[in-house]
């Protein structure tokens, strides 16, 4: 048997689940690890200034390839809490990341030691698994099943704390007979499916919902089969993004609160059957559960038994994993098929696109300061189908994921449940470092920007070029329309005029002195004519000094995004002029119907 230091096999175990990357700060109590991790080699590290910063780098690792695993990777104490918005992001979106951290030795992490923190139940409730080994022997069991658990059912994160003693520990361990366990997925019957799609059948205007357990399972095409096969319009939620092209006659369009879309929204509430495929019914998805299940017929499948139900019951609910049932309702709905007993569901999906023609939201407008629509008509003409978008929350992502168009799954990445400020430069780069060859363009507001900007310094320093959109308000957008319920405006204004740069006016904090100072590239953009050219020159500049390229586009201060005040879906407030022509949204999927 080989013998070597529990922190090695750690490592060689890393490699054989496919790990090729990880990401992460070292310190005293993780050195031995990361002493293992140069000696074996095979895995590249990222070096990020903070580690939240990690976790988030390794969600947008994992998030961008079917199959991924991020790891991120610290010492003990304050390193290991600064991953847990990391984790708790990951568990929110069904996203595996594997935290490891150091830790003060086990015999006196008991007695208030430098660094030495209870990590694993300060890290239970948002993770799988969080665990500190006491004993070298078990580490690869430990890992193993961490690896196992992080891939079964619904996907999540797992942290696995190491004290610095047990990873120096040598132990028996032979790498070349290892082999991952197997993972484990409920899979539906066909007789589930079977009365699923007989429930289908008996509607008149069904409606599927495909949410992020779609892409998880990288189910997608199966899906889009299955919408074909039985001419069902598609609502994909924002984590199901990208499930079905933008500018698939079957795409509906979002539903939703605040990131839907005006036909969208008209098309749901005329359904009178839904099918929700690897969704949870998120809140902000379907507002007063009242209203969205009015009149509806609901089938559920998910991956994670106790989902179904969670927020509403459905009137009928599969345990599945998304690939699994979908294979199902693909192979049944072709046999009924070729029997001709599927309905001619041709007049409702022309109905939705109608209306995919008919109610849209205006894009374009030339004022100065910018309007932030703008921004996003021009990142439409600028940034092509096989882009990958990264984001988190705010107003920049609202109106994003309202005006942007997404063809692909895997090309909106967006933090969805725990929606961290600070998430987008760290996941940004991941993603980037996951696919080298793609096209990254992030979007942010000034405050998520401002939350992690020393990040920037790794995409710098590790050459990991993307584009960075931020829209600059200098406010706290989201937070001030919301103050609008309480009549205030109180502690969400960012403006100061800055003694350095009195050319910004108001809007404070320098973003390109600062990206600049942090070896990146940056581009300041004050009229909306000017965005197309600054857009192409941030793509030379990424391709030619392989750094971040940051696009800041200086918007008008006060801006209310199209969102629902009351909860109700039914009664989404449109604050600015809508599309009355076809100039007003010149990039909208469909011409504007007048």
């Amino acid at each position: 048997m080989a013998r070597m230091t529990a922190a090695r096999a750690a490592v060689e175990i890393l490699k054989r689940e496919g790990v090729t990357s990880a990401f992460g700060v070292p310190g005293a109590a993780i050195n031995p690890f990361y002493a293992a991790l140069r000696a074996s080699g095979g895995i590249n590290h990222t070096l990020a200034r903070h580690v939240e910063g990690a976790s988030h780098m390794a969600e947008g690792f994992t998030r961008t390839r079917p199959g991924n695993i991020g790891v991120c990777v610290g010492t003990s104490g304050p390193a290991g809490t600064d991953m847990i918005t990391g984790l708790y992001s990951a568990l929110g979106d069904s996203i595996p990341i594997l935290c490891i951290t150091g830790q003060a030795p086990t015999a006196v992490i008991h007695k208030e030691d430098f660094q030495a923190v209870d990590i694993a139940s300060i890290a239970g409730p948002v993770t799988k698994m969080a665990v500190t080994v006491l004993e070298a022997a078990q580490v690869p069991g430990v890992f193993q099943q961490a690896f196992h658990l992080m891939r079964s059912g619904r996907p999540g994160p797992v942290l696995i704390d190491l004290p610095v003693d047990v990873q120096q520990t040598e132990i028996e361990f032979d790498p070349d007979t290892y082999e991952p366990l197997p993972v484990h997925r409920p899979a539906a019957t066909r007789a589930q499916i079977e009365k699923a799609i007989r429930m289908l059948n008996a509607s008149e205007r069904p409606l599927i919902v495909a949410g992020g357990g779609v892409i998880t399972a990288d189910a997608t095409e199966l899906l889009v089969e299955f919408a074909e096969l039985t001419g069902s319009p598609v609502v994909p939620t924002l984590m199901g993004w990208g499930a079905i092209p933008d500018d698939h006659e079957l795409n509906a369009g979002m539903v939703g609160l605040q990131t839907s879309h005006r036909y969208g929204n008209a098309t749901f509430l005329e359904s009178d059957f839904v099918l929700g495929i690897g969704n949870r019914w998120a809140n902000r998805h379907t507002g007063r559960v009242d209203v969205y299940t009015k009149g509806r017929t609901f089938v559920h499948v998910d991956v994670e038994p106790t989902q179904i139900g969670r927020i509403f019951a459905p009137d009928y609910g599969i345990a599945s994993d998304a690939k699994a049932a979908l294979r199902l309702f693909v192979a049944v709905a072709r046999e009924l098929k070729a029997a001709g007993t599927l309905p001619d569901r041709s007049a409702w999906a022309a109905a939705a696109q109608e209306k995919k023609a008919t109610l849209q939201r205006r894009t374009h407008f030339d004022d100065i300061p910018i309007k932030p629509q703008r921004v996003y008509e021009e990142m439409n003409k600028a940034f092509g189908p096989e882009t990958r978008y990264v984001t988190t929350i705010g107003l920049s992502q609202i109106a994003g994921a309202q005006m942007l168009h997404v063809y692909r799954p895997r090309h909106w990445i967006n933090c969805g449940q725990a929606g961290p400020l600070g998430w987008t430069i760290p996941a940004a780069l991941g993603v980037a470092k996951a696919d080298p060859e793609a096209q990254v363009v992030a979007l942010s507001g000034d405050y998520d920007f401002q939350f992690t900007i020393e990040e920037l310094a790794v995409g710098a320093q590790h050459k990991i070029p993307y584009v960075h959109v931020l829209v600059n308000n200098s406010y706290l957008g989201l937070i001030r329309q919301a103050q609008r319920a309480f009549d205030i405006d109180f502690q969400v204004n960012l403006e100061f005029e800055n003694i350095n740069s009195p050319e910004l006016g108001v809007y404070g904090v320098d973003h390109v002195k600062v990206a600049e100072g942090l070896g990146c590239k940056a581009i300041r953009v004050t009229d909306p004519a000017e965005l197309g050219a600054a857009f192409e020159q941030a793509k030379k500049l990424a391709a030619e000094f392989q750094v971040p390229v940051v696009v800041e586009a200086i918007l008008e201060r006060v801006t209310n995004i199209a969102m629902s005040v009351t909860n109700d879906i039914g009664n989404v407030v449109e604050f600015e002029e809508l599309a009355t022509e076809p100039g007003h949204a010149p990039t909208s999927i469909r011409t504007l119907k007048v």
